[in-house]
């Protein structure tokens, strides 16, 4: 069963549920006060056929003839009855019509001065009538003939109008539910135009900021996310394949031409530390590539510990140390807070260190080994480290692109790299739940700022 059907049937029931709560009260009350009306008109009809029959000697000739008037009012298969009793020795009187009529009824009479009673269709009201020949019961019977027509007419009524309604209900709910579900169709029409040739296709997002627009707005996130993803991936393929063809087409070229012929020693050394200079450069691009596909992945698996700033700091200038002997890099750690605990971060030690020593080694490279100076600042949750050169700095429409993969800023194409350094250092960041800002003056520097969650977060 398809949505718009379930909608609409689950809509029907509770509706139909409430209407036949609501004629049920409806119906339940009208015959309650129909039977309660009837009750009083047979008891007042006793009244006046006490009046009527036994004291009819003390009433006024005027007084009577009303009370004539009133009695001719006869209700539907009227019968009256009365019985005299002694309230002393109370007993039922001896009558073929009073023998069918239960013991309390005359007990309630005699007790409360009047009772009620209902056999069938048939109503009875009952009153102790005292005057001056002594004490009465008067019992009187009618059909409630016209009630009961009036309470079935009420029932076909209800009964006809539940009926109209439940389907009236039932195609009213299936269009209003048509209507209700026709953005989901769209968009569900819409999702299968997109496929990875067409991107670009967004869902349209309507002007109501209901919950289906916020399904729409959250699949054009979606779908921004992954036209992004897919143009860095085509970028990616492109880039890396060239930067590995490079080394690998220098290799081949240079062992092919030293193989054509016998050579000297000295021109197989040359050639060996040719084939030796491309094959670092394309373990160095091999190496790139593997910790910026780790970095992609999941955090599952990884050893998180708690791992100190400072200490970080120094291991990743002591990678860079090994790799670039040259450096001018100065560890600024004054003011560091007396409280070690806010200094400490929860994270993968290894991809930590690799995502700093590629910020400190880009700082160096871009500055060519000028001075560098690193800052660690705390806060209540956050650790803040700045990394600050004088070097080159970055085009202002290039430092969005800047942590794309192989991308490289106009005035970066001459230095040795690769531009894969920045990409693999956010990815290692946001993986632990940090930013990177990047914040440049072409000409006159950077400062990258890493800030990470401290373990009090």
């Amino acid at each position: 069963m398809n949505i718009k059907n379930r909608i609409t049937l689950i809509f029907t029931i509770l509706t139909g549920s409430l209407m036949i709560v609501v004629f049920g009260v409806i119906y339940y009350f009208s015959h309650s006060y129909a039977r309660s009306e009837f009750y009083q008109r047979v008891e007042e009809r006793s009244h006046i056929i006490a009046q009527i029959h036994l004291e009819k000697d003390e009433l006024s000739t005027r007084l009577y003839e009303e009370i004539r008037k009133k009695h001719v009012q006869i209700l539907p298969n009227e019968q009256e009855g009365i019985y005299r009793v002694n309230l002393s020795q109370p007993r039922i009187p001896e009558d073929p019509v009073l023998e069918k009529l239960p013991d309390h009824f005359f007990s309630d009479i005699i007790n409360n001065k009047g009772a009620h009673l209902t056999i069938g269709s048939t109503y009875y009201a009952g009153i102790l009538y005292s005057d001056n020949e002594g004490d009465f019961i008067v019992i009187t019977s009618a059909d409630n003939i016209y009630g009961q027509a009036k309470m079935s007419n009420l029932l076909k009524i209800l009964i006809y109008a539940f009926a109209f309604t439940l389907i009236a209900l039932f195609f009213l709910g299936r269009y209003y539910a048509g209507k209700v579900l026709e953005p989901i169709s769209q968009i569900t029409d819409r999702v299968n135009e997109i496929t990875a040739t067409n991107l670009h296709l967004r869902l349209p997002a309507g002007r109501n900021k209901d919950e289906l627009s916020k399904l729409s707005g959250t699949f054009n996130d979606m779908l921004d996310r992954l036209e992004t993803t897919f143009e860095l991936q085509s970028s990616f393929i492109d880039n890396a394949s060239h930067e590995l063809k490079n080394p690998l087409a220098a290799i081949l070229g240079e062992t092919e031409f030293t193989l054509r012929k016998t050579r000297s020693s000295d021109e197989y050394i040359n050639a060996l530390a040719t084939v030796e200079k491309e094959a670092h450069r394309l373990e160095l691009l091999i190496n790139s590539l593997l910790n910026l596909a780790q970095a992609s992945q999941d955090k599952q698996g990884l050893i998180i510990e708690p791992i100190r700033a400072d200490e970080l700091l120094f291991q990743a200038k002591q990678g860079v140390d090994r790799v670039n002997p040259r450096n001018n890099i100065t560890l600024c750690l004054e003011g560091l807070p007396l409280d070690s605990q806010f200094l400490v971060l929860n994270g993968s030690l290894s991809l930590l260190t690799i995502a700093l020593v590629n910020i400190l080694d880009n700082a160096c490279k871009f500055s060519d080994n000028e001075p560098v100076k690193v800052k660690i600042t705390t806060s209540a949750y956050y650790i803040r480290i700045s990394v600050e050169d004088k070097g080159i700095g970055i085009p202002a429409h290039h430092v969005k692109n800047i942590s794309e993969p192989f991308f490289r800023a106009e005035n970066a194409r001459g230095i040795k790299g690769f531009g894969v350094g920045l990409t693999l250092a956010q990815k290692i960041i946001k993986m632990h739940k940090g930013k990177l800002n990047i914040d440049s003056v072409l000409s006159e520097g950077t400062t990258i700022t890493v800030i990470l969650p401290n373990s009090r977060k």
